[in-house]
């Protein structure tokens, strides 16, 4: 059905509700005569008459009584689902899908989801975790959070952190074994553990910044991975020495089982950005989901 014959449904059935083409002209902020020209041709289309005209009221005809009778149901549907939507608007409902890469769901995404559960129960949110980049438009999601070189350039971007610092980890027992780097050169002679990003096949760069000073080293690849944990893992395992966010590091190092070095070299990863398409009519969950994940 085209859009012309919806347009004449809502005007017949709108006609016939206001009894008069002058009241429905108000409602629907057109004259009275373009409405009744309006009704002549889809009259003509159908080749039926659907209204009685007098001089003081507008009247269905037993053709345009049946046709409405038809209508009816299908009209109130559309005002229930019209109803729905402002409801909406009030009370945030529905599903909001979100691809991310795995620290940002740890670090960012799950502290907040409890709060956010409590405060908009009708809102169910899907978390993807990827570390490769995604297509959200293609991929059928509402919104992405990577880190800021990873952006897609005609993506509206919400930033919701500072970036995190780095930091190189191993276990004592690595450590033990192989001995303790003092300068960032000391690495060319461990063991590396590499993390390979999922999209570009690239290797993450090993990174060493203080005091304005910035300069990069290519370690020897003991082992690599695409998935921080497993990085993190291998670390744990005293299989070498590897970069992990501050953050994942934390609980590692207060118990023991990994150690820092090179700290006063530590560089900083980027921050984190949320991304979407399009800023118009941005769907209620999203828009709170949004808001949720700037609160720090």
């Amino acid at each position: 059905m085209d859009r012309e014959t919806w347009a004449d449904i809502a005007i017949f059935a709108g006609i016939a509700e206001a009894g008069s083409f002058t009241r429905a002209g108000v409602r629907f902020g057109v004259s009275a005569s373009a409405l009744s020209h309006r009704m002549r041709g889809m009259e003509a289309r159908l080749g039926v008459r659907l209204l009685n005209r007098t001089t003081r009221s507008v009247k269905p005809t037993e053709a345009g009584e049946r046709l409405l009778a038809s209508l009816r149901p299908a009209i109130r549907e559309v005002d229930e689902a019209m109803t729905a939507l402002g409801a909406e608007r009030d009370r945030p409902a529905g599903r909001v899908r979100i691809t991310t890469h795995r620290s940002a769901a740890f670090d960012l995404i799950l502290p907040r989801l409890d709060g956010f559960a409590r405060d908009y129960p009708d809102i169910r949110v899907e978390v993807v975790v990827d570390d490769g980049l995604a297509d959200i438009v293609a991929q059928g999601f509402d919104a992405g959070i990577r880190r800021r070189p990873s952006l897609e350039q005609d993506m509206i971007s919400v930033r919701l952190d500072d970036g995190v610092p780095l930091r190189l980890v191993a276990s004592p027992g690595y450590l033990a074994a192989f001995g303790t780097p003092h300068r960032p050169q000391d690495i060319l002679a461990h063991r590396c553990l590499s993390y390979r990003r999922p999209t570009a096949g690239s290797l993450y760069p090993w990174t060493f910044e203080r005091d304005g000073e910035t300069f990069s080293l290519e370690p020897p690849q003991s082992f690599l991975t695409n998935d921080i944990e497993v990085l993190c893992d291998m670390a744990r395992a005293g299989l070498g020495l590897a970069w992990i966010t501050a953050i994942q590091a934390a609980p590692h190092l207060a118990s023991g089982s990994l150690v820092s070095v090179l700290e006063d070299w530590a560089p900083h990863l980027p921050p984190n950005y949320l991304y979407y398409a399009g800023r118009r009519h941005l769907p209620p969950a999203l828009r709170v989901f949004i808001d949720a994940m700037k609160t720090a």
